[in-house]
């Protein structure tokens, strides 16, 4: 993984002073990278006894829709508040200053889904936490968590105990 962890790129002080961002776009803009980073994930989960992948706003969509499409399963959007057209269940969560709400189409999934849910990274794990209440609100089963990159540094493990994770790659340091 070192190959693909190398074209992660790193911006100091995003998203404020002190941060170490890592960027993602760099790896899904190189051809090979992106396809390689789906062929890791395609192949880890081909076996899976998955009904459904729930993709995380925002880059969680580009990776779970990609992983959705090769694996042959469906797509469920979780997303912040007012983006979705139809009728949403939603679930409200803590966030470091304050609260945010994740929703996802009230028929998306249907009673007993097992579902992997996909994100680009793992960070304090609040909105993975959420996504995961949010499925089984839904009445589905979350099989997996999964992410491209983990921050262990910040803890998000901790939050996610009652799911199985997996992570690509690793970057110490906040």
């Amino acid at each position: 993984m070192e190959h693909l962890k190398a074209k992660v790129r790193t911006i100091l002080d995003f998203p404020k002073p002190g941060i170490q961002f890592r960027d993602i776009t760099t790896l899904l803009s190189d051809p090979e990278g992106f396809q390689e980073m789906t062929h890791v994930l395609a192949n880890r989960y081909k076996d899976y006894d998955i009904d459904a992948i729930v993709g995380v706003e925002a880059r969680g969509f580009i990776i779970g829709s990609v992983l959705a499409l090769v694996l042959k399963k469906g797509f469920i959007p979780v997303r912040k508040p007012g983006k979705l057209p139809g009728e949403t269940i939603g679930i409200e969560y803590e966030l470091e200053y304050g609260t945010d709400r994740l929703e996802m189409h009230i028929d998306a999934l249907p009673k007993g889904s097992r579902v992997l849910i996909v994100d680009d990274l793992l960070a304090t794990g609040g909105t993975m936490q959420a996504a995961c209440h949010l499925v089984e609100k839904a009445g589905s089963r979350v099989v997996e968590c999964t992410f491209v990159i983990d921050l262990p540094d910040l803890g998000g493990r901790e939050k996610l105990l009652d799911y199985p994770i997996y992570t690509m790659m690793s970057f110490e340091g906040e």
